[in-house]
């Protein structure tokens, strides 16, 4: 089968590896039929070392179930599933606390031997992983639903664990899918003003779409002081930071206020976050976020794609086959694409 593998920072490459097959009696074996690109795939796009072997790549998939393992019980040959972006068994402690994400036998699709930027991936754990799109499920959905196996979920989560409710004043900061997921995610759960810092106006029109009320392109100090003219010098009682980067987590400190809460689901790329007296402990902010428990949450929010509450595939701008999938990636890299989606 042809599946992606980089070699290095900036090295794409389709190519043919051996089929996966059953090795468990708990795994599936999946066709993929839609995948994408992450925005988190960009930083091994950046920074990977070189590497002779390659590493696969990505962790986002629908497809059919073409085999399953003795012990596998609620999925069947045929069945379309939804392959979130780290497998769980469903049943361990972490499990039924839903964080699923912590699963003492899981892991996740990225960088395994078994990815989804791919023809066909290995789910392990299939009973506790993948989950059944209803039969004859409109094929229009498709992309809406791909989001539930990460981006739309993991602003889902940002906004979950954020406790964001009815009233309540929030920042998002970053408009890349994920952010623009956020602000999808807080207008759902009644958000009331959702401020959007991003400077590219085709995303920040889409977060307006979504439900944003207010748009910040300035960055640094003067973004600070424009979120703190807008929330009447309080600042937000949550802020979802969805890049990843410092700078984003210093203007989520800055905006927040006090006893309010930073969740941060951008995969973040520094080691030192400021927790002291003159970032959170002064301010009795809590600080949350980490990968989202899509497992947890896809089941629920399945319905509101199914009616057409909500249409978080929209974040998909541009459509691709898998052989063309560096172009892709060169696409998001620079910015000429929001998020992309792959046809195997």
């Amino acid at each position: 089968m042809r599946a992606t593998l980089m070699y290095g920072s900036g090295d794409v490459r389709v190519e043919e590896v051996a089929d996966p097959v059953i090795g468990q009696p708990t795994d599936a074996l999946v066709r993929v039929t839609y995948a994408c690109v992450c925005g988190s795939d960009l930083h091994p796009y950046h920074d990977l070392e070189s590497t002779t072997e390659g590493r696969r790549m990505g962790h986002e998939a629908i497809g059919v179930v073409e085999a399953v393992g003795a012990d596998v019980t609620t999925l069947a040959v045929g069945d379309t599933v939804i392959v979130p972006f780290a497998w769980s068994d469903g049943t361990c402690a972490f499990c039924q606390d839903g964080i699923t994400t912590s699963c003492v036998h899981g892991g996740f699709f990225d960088g395994a031997p078994s990815a989804t930027q791919a023809e066909k991936l290995l789910v392990p754990y299939a009973d506790g992983t993948a989950v059944k799109v209803p039969e004859g499920t409109d094929e229009s959905l498709m992309p809406s639903l791909l989001t539930l196996s990460d981006v739309y979920l993991t602003g889902y989560h940002a906004a979950s664990a954020g406790n964001v409710g009815p009233g309540m004043t929030v920042t998002v900061i970053g408009d890349g899918a994920v952010g623009l997921s956020a602000v999808l995610a807080a207008h759902q759960m009644g958000a009331e003003t959702i401020i959007l810092m991003g400077r590219h106006t085709d995303r920040t029109d889409l977060g307006k779409e979504f439900g944003a009320t207010h748009v910040v392109a300035e960055r640094g100090e003067e973004g600070i002081a424009r979120v703190m003219e807008i929330t009447g010098g309080e600042g937000s009682h949550v802020v979802l930071e969805a890049v990843g980067h410092m700078p984003a987590y210093e203007q989520a400190v800055a905006v927040v206020r006090p006893g309010g809460v930073v969740s941060r689901v951008g995969v973040p790329q520094y080691e030192d976050a400021p927790v002291g007296f003159a970032s959170l402990f002064g301010k009795n902010a809590t600080l949350t976020g980490g990968p989202a428990t899509v497992r947890a949450y896809l089941e629920a929010v399945l319905p509101q794609v199914l009616d057409g509450t909500i249409d978080p595939g929209r974040v998909f701008d541009r459509e691709l086959p898998l052989a063309d999938i560096a172009e892709a990636y060169r696409l998001m890299d620079q910015r000429k694409a929001l998020k992309v989606l792959i046809r195997p």
